[in-house]
């Protein structure tokens, strides 16, 4: 049996489930390869981040399952899911990963909107006459 890890990212409302195993390097995302899921090629560099970091773009496989959220918040939250497993699959990658700023998890979410508002801070247009 091959060993596969797990670890969850979160960015936003967005939430990603990483299964990582010994491979040939595909990605896939809820079916799908991750050039045709996020099409936009600064997304693609997210995703492959943690791998270039560590330079082992093609030593395993990863498949993902991500919810909610947007196209943005997703692949920052695989960014991070993909971090924690690689962690997971060899503590070694630590200080690589640390230095590039990948194991911090983006706490940054959208602002309750407040009664007597028109948005969270935003008021409505103050009429003196």
């Amino acid at each position: 049996m091959e060993k596969q890890k797990n670890a969850i990212g979160r960015r936003k409302e967005a939430v990603t489930r990483v299964f990582i195993s010994k491979g040939s390097g595909n990605i896939t995302i809820n079916g799908k390869d991750y050039k045709t899921y996020f099409p936009l090629v600064y997304l693609q560099n997210q995703v492959e981040a943690p791998l270039k970091s560590i330079e082992s773009t093609d030593k395993y496989d990863i498949v993902i399952n991500a919810t909610g959220g947007g196209v943005k918040g997703q692949a920052e939250a695989t960014r991070l899911g993909i971090s924690r497993a690689l962690l997971e699959m060899n503590a070694e990658y630590r200080p690589a990963l640390k230095a590039a700023g990948l194991l911090k998890r983006d706490a940054r979410s959208v602002e309750r909107k407040k009664p007597g508002k028109k948005k969270a801070r935003r008021s409505y247009q103050f009429s003196k006459r």
